[in-house]
């Protein structure tokens, strides 16, 4: 992993289009081919980004035939090799520049009933609803795993977030990958469904206004478990 701290700009073009002006901010380059852009707040969400696989070219500010405007010593261009997609940064100064190598990663040990709904709810994707299909657990994404991945019976991609309790940092979860998901011309549309054994009113009232669907997972159901003698009438 590649990490620049720099003074840039940011134009993301293609399927959107968004600006970010100068500022000094925190470039990754990852070994996937992704590149994220990050400033120093809004935790762990990007700004922007590319998601692989794209090619990164960086052409100096010096080198012969290019003109850039005053001030920029390099321009980085991360083009998708699935799109038109691109992003465009360009570099005025460079405050940090280091490469690291991390290794094989394992990958996020999920808690063992939030790991259980993910496999029952793959085993029982009509429980989404009659017709769907599973295209893949733990569908890989540059800023994470999407739990499940899935197709409606009109064939449209769903992506379906799991949580024990459904809060709205859950719901923002969802979003990022919502709009990650979106920009692949193969999945898109892309629309989501949040999960959760107990969904909190604040986050139900969220994911409503972003046309997210709320689902209430019964665990016990779902494992097949009759708890009914152990009920009080």
């Amino acid at each position: 992993m590649r990490l620049v701290i720099a003074r840039c700009s940011v134009d993301y073009e293609g399927r959107l289009k968004a600006h970010l002006p100068l500022a000094t901010r925190l470039l990754l380059v990852k070994a996937d081919g992704s590149v994220l852009v990050h400033s120093d707040g809004g935790s762990y969400k990007p700004l922007n980004w590319m998601s692989p696989p794209a090619s990164l070219r960086v052409t100096a500010g010096d080198a012969e035939g290019v003109q850039f405007e005053d001030g920029v010593i390099e321009q980085w261009t991360v083009q998708s090799t699935k799109s038109d997609d691109r992003l465009i940064v360009n570099i005025h100064e460079h405050l940090h520049d280091s490469s690291h190598e991390l290794g094989v990663d394992p990958g996020l040990i999920k808690d063992g009933v939030e790991a259980d709904l993910q496999r029952l709810l793959a085993e029982q994707i009509e429980t989404l609803g009659t017709g769907y299909t599973l295209i893949r657990r733990e569908y890989a994404t540059a800023i994470g795993p999407v739990d499940i991945l899935a197709r409606d019976a009109d064939g449209r991609t769903v992506a379906v977030e799991l949580k024990r309790r459904g809060d709205i940092d859950g719901v923002e979860q969802l979003t990022r990958y919502l709009e990650l998901l979106n920009r692949d011309p193969l999945l898109a549309p892309v629309r989501g469904v949040f999960a959760a054994q107990q969904i909190k009113p604040q986050a139900r009232v969220l994911a409503t206004d972003r046309g997210i669907d709320c689902l209430t997972l019964d665990y016990d159901a779902m494992r097949g478990v009759d708890d009914s003698e152990s009920r009080l009438f």
